[in-house]
This record gives C-alpha cells, structure tokens and sequence, in this order.
C-alpha cells in the first residue's frame, strides 16, 4: 500500500515516518505538511527510502496514496480528516481527532457512509499487557473497581511554548493529549463503560500555559463498578521530550469479586491473581523504531487489514468519540462542581 502522512511538524512524525519505513506493508510514504519548507528546516524526520519529497499538494497527496495519517496540531485535525475522507481515501488520525466530540461525530458518520475505514491512533490497544488484561478480564469476575494513573515528564521538559499548551490550539492539556490513551484502555480491558464523571483539574506547573496539567477523576461505570484516574505532567527527574522511554509512569488495574489484574507499571508485566492463574507475566516486545515500538506496528498492521476487509479496525472514530465525551464530561465536572453523567 501506498502511505501518505500528513503533517511533518507533529510530535510523532518522525515516529510515524519511521512506522512507515518498518512496515514491509507499506511501498511508498508520499509526504505533505502545509508549509514544506519549515516543514523541512524543523521537522526531526529520519532518513527513509520509502518517503517522497515534501510537498505542499494536498489533492495530489491524497490521489496517490491508498489510506492517510493525519498529524497535526489539534485545532486542524478535523478539517483535514474531512478532506481525506472527501478524497474516498482511508484515515488514521492522531488522538484526539478534533477538538471535541461534536466535531468528530461528523467524520464517524461520513466514514460509515462512504464504506472507508477510518480510525484513531490507540496503539496501546495492541501492547501485550493490554491484549492479556482483556483476555482475562471475566476471570476476574464482576468488577467491583477499576483504576489508572499516568505520569509523564513535567511541562517545563516539554517546552511550555508549545502549541500543545495553547488551549485554542491543543483543546486541552494532559487529558487530550496523553490522559486518553488510558481513559479508553479503562473501557476496552475491562469490556466496561464509563457513564459518569467527577473531576478535578488542575495546573500547577508554575508554567505560563493555558491548559490543565493535572487531573484526577471518580469514575462510575456501566456495570456499576467505580473507578479512578489520575493523571499529571509530574516527573521531575525522568529527562526531557516527548519519545522519552523512562518519562512515564502508569498504572492500571481491575478488581473484580473472583480476582484481579494489575499492569503496574510501564514495563511489559502483568500480575495475575485468578482462580485459574496466579502468576506474574513478563512480556519481550521486539525492540523497533517505530511509533509505540512494537504494539504501534501491530496496530497499523490491524488497520491495514481492516482496509483490506480483512478485520476490524483496531480502534474506531466511535471510540474517539467516547473518550471526547468523557473529557468534556470531566471539565463540565470540574467548573460546576458536580457529578455529571454521559449521554
């Protein structure tokens, strides 16, 4: 197949170039960015003999490629994801898709209509910690609790001039841009939905920026367990950028009346305290440039054969629209002082 990558200048180009290079799926990488020669001059792009010459031709971008990655700043997102879906080409878009859920409803809608397979960058779906915690999930029995926390590097490691912490711009602070990713493994582990909301939002960075930088939510769920989430630009000792392996801390557990299963960290380990199983699995995920490493190849290959009609896609526009759902949810909390239920 035939890639295009749309926009150069987005944290994860690079990464997602390199994806590209890895994946013996993918022929040509045809690249566009709206102003190729900044572009160019900033983008941190590595070398790649797949790639095509930057160009600023949308149309014949779009002509050439098979399916699109959308990378760019928030506030652009769903304008361009639009315009891939006009050109009846398939879409991967990176969280969180558009600003809000009344802005990427329309593009859920326009996919289905059109029979493309349109899709949200959730590779942690694919990391093996993940794909056990949900095959084991009704091991665990009725859940009783669920919790999650995620930390990363403090914002003034992450360049507090950053897009990413102007609101008209990023949407958002740490929820939209990292706090997602474990707001939908919550749900897609456990099988489970969140439909109410209690949060508090915070930024205490000391940093001049626009958005939250610290979160922490009670979480209720459809099945009548509760939860909790927290998450923080934190870490003050753990180096600096945004692909930075030991700038993380996480944790995600289910706790159910037969067992549990808790992923304690950002290691590939699990333990398992089942009728059936009590042990503590280790995983080795093969070491790669790519996106994610591992786990973001085996979700673009998942996307891959969706386009094919081989499969489901590994996570839909529907799931970026839930997680929006719950963000705009939690800041309704956060300003009213209330629980605030879902739709």
């Amino acid at each position: 197949m035939n890639a295009a990558l749309l926009g150069l200048r987005h944290p994860h180009s690079g990464a997602l170039l390199a994806a590209m290079e890895n994946l013996r799926e993918i022929r040509r990488v045809y690249l566009w960015d709206a102003d190729p020669r900044a572009a160019a001059k900033s983008a941190a792009l590595p070398r790649s003999r797949k790639a095509a010459p930057i160009t600023a031709d949308l149309d014949g971008t779009l002509a050439d490629c098979d399916f699109a990655i959308v990378a760019v700043r928030h506030h652009e997102s769903a304008a361009l994801a639009r315009q891939v879906l006009a050109s009846g080409k398939h879409l991967l878009a990176e969280k969180p898709v558009g600003l809000t859920a009344a802005e990427i409803l329309p593009l859920q809608r326009a996919a289905a209509r059109a029979g493309l397979v349109a899709s949200v960058l959730y590779p942690r779906r694919a990391h093996p910690c993940a794909v056990a915690m949900r095959r084991h999930a009704a091991a665990a029995g009725p859940l009783m609790s669920l919790e999650a926390r995620f930390l990363a590097t403090q914002v003034r490691f992450r360049d507090p001039r950053s897009w990413l912490f102007r609101r008209r711009e990023a949407g958002g602070g740490i929820l939209l841009w990292l706090g997602c990713h474990y707001l939908d493994l919550l749900q897609h582990v456990s099988g489970d939905e969140i439909t109410g909301v209690g949060a508090r939002l915070a930024t205490r960075s000391g940093e001049r920026i626009g958005v939250e930088d610290t979160a922490a939510f009670t979480l209720e769920f459809r099945s009548g367990a509760i939860g909790t989430f927290h998450a923080c630009y934190a870490l003050a000792h753990s180096g600096g950028g945004y692909l930075n392996a030991s700038g993380y801390d996480a944790y995600l557990a289910l706790n159910g009346r037969a067992g549990r299963i808790v992923w304690p960290g950002v290691a590939p380990r699990l333990h398992l305290e089942l009728p059936a199983l009590r042990r503590t699995q280790n995983f080795r995920p093969r070491e790669t440039t790519s996106y994610a490493g591992a786990a973001g190849e085996i979700f673009i290959r998942q996307f891959l054969a969706a386009v094919r009609g081989r499969g489901e896609p590994p996570a839909t526009l529907a799931d970026a629209v839930r997680t929006a759902r719950i963000i705009e949810a939690a800041e309704t909390s956060a300003r009213a002082g209330r629980f605030v239920r879902l739709p």
